[in-house]
């Protein structure tokens, strides 16, 4: 299993809403809620990744 290293993001507020980012396995991204460090996490190609946050800054989500 790849070990990813985890380092709180500089976007995450003071409320206690926290998102967690691995960098270090090249190739991949991997995303985590900080609050449950051995739960579920997002893991993300390089393209995918780019893609993930083009949506976000772009506001191309919507509802299901």
């Amino acid at each position: 299993m790849t070990t990813f290293e985890f380092h709180k993001s500089s976007y995450s507020g003071s409320q206690g809403e926290c998102v967690e980012v691995a960098r270090n396995v090249p190739g991949a991204t991997a995303i985590r809620d900080s609050k449950d460090a051995v739960g579920p996490r997002l893991v993300f190609g390089a393209g995918a990744w780019g893609a993930f946050l083009e949506m976000l800054a772009t506001d191309e989500f919507t509802a299901a």
